[in-house]
């Protein structure tokens, strides 16, 4: 048998990937987590302070943290 014939047994082959389940879990569970906080809240930033709603903070964080993830974590092409 040369290594060309090795089949794939067919997990993670899909669109549908464990990796890509938890992921979706983990965004579920963080927007949850946002629309339930919803209280005024003061946050300093260096120097001035802002108060916003907390869910306000809690996206934008959110967001940020999935544009770092998604720049240091992508797949580069040949």
């Amino acid at each position: 048998m040369s290594p060309k014939d090795v089949s794939s047994s067919g997990r993670g082959t899909g669109w549908l990937t464990p990796g890509r389940i938890v992921v979706a879990v983990v965004v579920v569970l963080v927007i949850v987590f946002i629309c339930v906080n919803t209280n005024e809240v003061t946050i300093r930033m260096l120097i001035p302070e802002v108060t916003m709603p907390l869910w306000f903070a809690l996206l934008a964080m959110f967001l940020i943290g999935l544009g770092c993830g998604g720049y240091l974590f992508r797949r580069k092409g040949k």
